[in-house]
């Protein structure tokens, strides 16, 4: 049986990042269309994770990319249009138990692209 990953977001101006929160992951398949991201895994144990979300608005798959940790594979989406802020990640205004805003790295962004190059250059390094 498989079950959602927890998962955390937060919005940038340029991505939305999304922190599927699965320790030694394994056998990560992240697909992202163009309203939709998919994502599975299994843990070190072999429980196999699934999340589905019908994004809030389009973005731009080919600009899109993950990065695996020992703790969880954050992906980081590029938007369709920049400098919007999406009030939420799912299209439906509903929000699953296992999604939360990652209020540690959640603020009003007004003016900070800067940091997000540097944060997204920072992931393309690793």
């Amino acid at each position: 049986s498989r079950q959602p990953a927890k998962t955390l977001w937060y919005d940038r101006p340029r991505y939305v990042f999304l922190e599927f929160c699965v320790e030694d992951s394994r056998d990560v398949q992240v697909s992202i269309e163009e309203q939709r991201l998919v994502f599975s895994c299994c843990n070190a144990d072999g429980v196999q994770f699934y999340n589905e979300i019908e994004l809030y608005a389009r973005v731009n798959s080919k600009d899109s990319q993950e990065k695996r940790s020992d703790r969880s594979i954050t992906c980081f989406v590029r938007k369709w249009k920049e400098k919007v802020a999406w009030p939420r990640i799912t299209k439906e205004n509903i929000k699953p138990a296992w999604l939360s805003v990652d209020f540690d790295n959640w603020r009003d962004w007004e003016g900070d692209e800067e940091v997000e190059r540097a944060m997204v250059e920072q992931y393309a390094e690793v």
